[in-house]
């Protein structure tokens, strides 16, 4: 599918205007990293995070007292805005710590849970919490109040009952009860388990709904993979392009891609986004993805050295962009549109992973053409060849 057949732009002559754009934006960006830094997950800088839901709208500046009051002044809160309703009034405290394992991880979620019964008020004393229990002390309780009277036939039965109350707690009702008589639609709950329930259990305003957690030596081994992953992907693309091409095509390349790289970097940055491991996963897919987008147009420069042979460079570029520019426009705007849509809509879990496809597409599309190819024209302008570069090197 062909959208223009008649395409005569001079992308040649408004490369100024990209490498100006280009440069604009990496100031800002890295103006923002040298003044803020970079905000690292909880994959790369080590500590524990705790999910948090409320009943209600979380009340995020009672959070963030409690927590400075019980000297958690470092810890982060972050909302998470999803259209998913059960997630709206969901809270992500994270907190920094220095130990690894199961003592860390338990010593961080109690840190929070002291924090939260004493900024909220819960009610604690003789009770427990029916929105934190789990499964197995709930199907204890059950066996030992015995609501149902079912005798010596009661641990197996309150097993299944302790099961069925818990998940559909948490999958019809968010993990959040704000009345036992919520629960009435569960097979087998009868009036006297309820008043079992609500003379043993209380329900308080929020849940912990998940505990993940990082040792600080892990974070660092693991940033630092990162970093060479990403060199180690551009380095074999440079390899790559170099044999398949010339050098000169394939450092233009590397050296667009590595543009692309630190513009999204910037605006993570800019807009506070975390980066983690998917954030990675991301900045990798979009290495290839701009590296593909511009050996196309390099592939094209390539057949048209053979056909334009005594044609400047800069116009064999030129045509070679246009006549591309429909395969350009329909892989990078439906991959666009998909990431939108994702970015839009997929949650706050794929949040940072979709803003940086959302930013890396449309960089690395203008990249392709706009720096890319560019280098291409002005190193060969530098080295005196006013025709293009012999077909015959080119096309080896």
């Amino acid at each position: 599918m062909e959208l223009f057949k008649t395409v005569n732009v001079d992308w040649m002559g408004k490369a100024k205007y990209f490498v100006t754009l280009s440069l604009l934006l990496l100031a800002a960006g890295w103006f923002s990293i040298l003044r803020h830094g970079l905000y690292y997950g909880i994959d790369f800088r080590g500590g524990t995070l705790v999910y948090v839901r409320f009943s209600g709208p979380p009340p995020i500046d009672q959070i963030r007292k409690g927590l400075q009051q019980a000297g958690l002044a470092n810890s982060s809160i972050q909302g998470i805005s999803d259209i998913n309703a059960s997630s709206q009034n969901d809270v992500v405290i994270g907190l920094e710590q220095k130990g690894s394992g199961d003592e860390s991880l338990d010593a961080g979620k109690q840190a929070i849970l002291d924090v939260l019964h004493k900024t909220f008020g819960t009610d604690t004393s003789g009770k427990l919490d029916f929105n934190s229990i789990t499964p197995s002390a709930l199907a204890d309780y059950l066996t030992q109040k015995d609501p149902l009277v079912l005798g010596p036939a009661a641990a197996d039965r309150y097993s299944q009952l302790a099961k069925a109350l818990t998940t559909a707690r948490d999958s019809d009702h968010g993990g959040i009860l704000t009345s036992f008589d919520q629960l009435k639609s569960v097979p087998g709950v009868t009036q006297p388990l309820l008043n079992s329930l609500a003379s043993g259990f209380t329900l308080g305003n929020f849940a912990i709904r998940n505990v993940e957690i990082v040792g600080p030596k892990v974070g660092a081994q693991l940033r630092k993979q990162a970093i060479f992953a990403t060199l180690y992907a551009l380095a074999g693309m440079l390899v790559y392009i170099a044999f398949r091409f010339e050098w000169v095509y394939g450092a233009a390349a590397v050296i667009a891609v590595f543009h692309d790289v630190l513009i999204t970097l910037g605006f993570f940055s800019l807009f506070h986004y975390e980066i983690s491991l998917t954030v990675i996963a991301a900045l990798l897919t979009l290495v290839g993805y701009s590296m593909n987008d511009t050996i196309v147009i390099f592939d094209r420069v390539r057949e048209n050295l053979r056909l334009m042979r005594r044609e400047p460079l800069p116009v064999i570029v030129n045509k070679s962009i246009n006549q591309t520019l429909s395969r350009t426009i329909l892989t990078s705007g439906l991959t666009f549109l998909t990431v939108l849509v994702l970015y839009l809509l997929g949650g706050e879990v794929l949040r940072a992973f979709s803003f940086a496809m959302v930013v890396g597409v449309v960089v690395g599309t203008y990249s392709s053409f706009g720096i890319a190819a560019p280098i291409v024209v002005v190193w060969n302008k530098f080295r005196g060849q006013g025709v293009a570069i012999r077909a015959g090197s080119a096309a080896r």
